[in-house]
């Protein structure tokens, strides 16, 4: 049968219960799994180019935008403009931002300890390189 066999199937289903996961694991602090990921993507020494970021957590720019605004918000980001290409926009951790995430990076720990802990050693990474395959294969041609 088809959903034995389907591969988006299956990593549709372990991409949904993971979020949740890590979303259940984050809550108590307002954040979603994939504000996390957004948060520690722009966790670096310099001001990022929103196409870089866009790039590393594979999303369009117009779905990246939205899911700054939230964020920015809070207080959590800082979105400027490039000094050397007015078209551009630099993103940034605010100070707050910083605070957050470091608040967060513990229970991100430890939820990842608890998902891998019923694996034998070396198989979840292996996974991760498997995957990071996957996501960089080039298109299905016709």
């Amino acid at each position: 049968m088809v959903r034995d066999c389907c591969l988006c199937l299956h990593m549709q289903r372990a991409a949904r219960h993971l979020a949740r996961v890590f979303d259940d694991a984050l809550r108590p602090l307002d954040l979603t799994n994939g504000q996390f990921s957004l948060l520690m993507s722009l966790n670096r020494p310099e001001p990022a180019p929103m196409r870089a970021v866009a790039s590393l957590l594979a999303m369009d720019r117009t779905t990246l935008t939205a899911a700054l605004k939230p964020l920015e918000r809070r207080g959590l980001v800082a979105i400027e403009q490039d000094p050397h290409d007015k078209r551009s926009r630099l993103l940034a951790l605010t100070p707050a931002g910083e605070r957050l995430l470091a608040e967060a990076f513990p229970l991100w720990q430890q939820t990842h300890a608890e998902i891998e802990k019923p694996f034998p050693p070396g198989d979840m990474d292996a996974l991760r390189g498997q995957l990071r395959m996957l996501s960089e294969a080039p298109p299905a041609r016709d």
